[in-house]
């Protein structure tokens, strides 16, 4: 549905974004991660058309966005990470005044109308001023404006942006409520979020693309090692000891507080069985013992300074 090769846009000698090349498939969520300044908002709004790219090819369900731009607009929904709304506008108003700029026939307007508002949830604010609503409802309208006229494609930028924690999950809620009906390509720098959301992540930095998979596949390359967690009620220096002559362990780390031995232990196979083993020879109580997965930030944070580091 949506299919990157080589894509590289200049701003003068300053390079955005350097021949990245992706495919978003149909129906998919994917996420597109990066710091700030890593060329996020770039993509998007060459794939949206709002910005020509330099060089490299972009195809939106199925058009090209240097030679279809009007077919490739018809056929997304986008929403800008700073949604420009009309404030004096009430909210029925502006979607007739959008629905009219999309080239709605007015029979259907009110159709199409009635079916984001429910979608969206803003039935209950739609003869409100948008200048009186929250900005959780902003973004709402927003969003409703880019579904108005039922586009395959979803493109959103830091939806979830300037909202409370409350309106974050009502908005990931309706973001995943839209994926069977719609392909979604989504940029956010709050991992919770894409995690939650997405069926698969990309990781662009200082404009290159750096990694890409699902969330499970990212942690798993997170990790030097499994990495177990205990509490043992035991001589900390004895432990540490025969802690590290079971086989596989390659650190073992350790801090002892009320009365409690908290280990962590990092090994090339999962050493759970080996450690409660251990406890049970020795006589020494397990109050805790678990395998610690590495986390979607961890993955992050590695990949990010690796790549820093091979580009200084």
């Amino acid at each position: 549905m949506i299919d990157v090769q080589n894509l590289t846009k200049y701003y003068g000698r300053v390079c955005a974004v350097r021949g990245i090349s992706f495919h978003v498939r149909e129906g998919e969520i994917v996420g597109f991660l990066g710091p700030n300044g890593a060329g996020k908002t770039t993509t998007l709004r060459v794939l949206t058309c709002y910005h020509p790219a330099t060089s490299g090819t972009a195809k939106v369900a199925g058009h090209d966005v240097f030679r279809e731009s009007l077919q490739v607009r018809q056929n997304i929904g986008y929403l800008p990470e700073s949604v420009p709304l009309y404030l004096e506008m009430r909210v029925i108003e502006y979607l007739k005044f959008r629905a009219k700029l999309r080239g709605i026939p007015p029979q259907r307007r009110p159709a199409a109308i009635d079916r984001v508002a429910e979608l969206c949830w803003i039935r209950d604010v739609i003869r409100r001023p948008i200048g009186q609503l929250s900005k959780g409802y902003r973004q709402r309208v927003a969003l409703a404006d880019a579904l108005l006229h039922d586009p395959p494609v979803l493109i959103l930028d830091e939806p979830t942006v300037g909202l409370d924690p409350a309106q974050i999950r009502e908005t990931r809620s309706l973001i995943r409520s839209l994926a069977p009906a719609h392909t979604i390509l989504f940029s956010s720098h709050i991992l919770p979020e894409v995690e939650a959301i997405c069926d698969r992540i990309l990781i662009i930095h200082q404009g290159r693309l750096i990694a890409s998979g699902t969330a499970e596949e990212l942690r798993s390359r997170a990790a030097d090692g499994v990495c177990v967690v205990a509490e043992v009620r035991a001589p900390e220096k004895t432990l540490i000891e025969r802690v590290q002559q079971l086989d596989g362990i390659q650190r073992v780390e350790a801090a002892s507080r009320d009365g409690w031995v908290h280990l962590r232990a990092i090994a090339r196979g999962d050493v759970r069985d080996r450690l409660a083993g251990l406890c049970g020879e020795n006589g020494w109580a397990l109050r805790e013992l678990r395998r610690e997965l590495p986390t979607l930030e961890d993955f992050f944070v590695k990949v990010v300074l690796e790549a820093r580091k091979q580009s200084a």
